[in-house]
């Protein structure tokens, strides 16, 4: 998987801006109206138990 190739015309994407403060990234996924959160992430599991163990 090419993630630089556009997956309408096949042509190469580029980077526009980089945006690493996150006062610029919260205000951007604002105006875009996506969350602004992270993920939830789920509570940490135990390693699986062989059968008959």
């Amino acid at each position: 998987m090419d993630v630089w190739a556009c997956a309408r015309c096949g042509g190469r994407r580029r980077v526009l801006a980089y945006v690493n403060e996150a006062g610029g990234v919260r205000a951007i996924l604002e105006h875009l109206g996506l969350p602004t959160a992270g993920a939830r992430l789920a509570p940490a599991r135990g390693p699986i138990q062989a059968a008959g163990c």
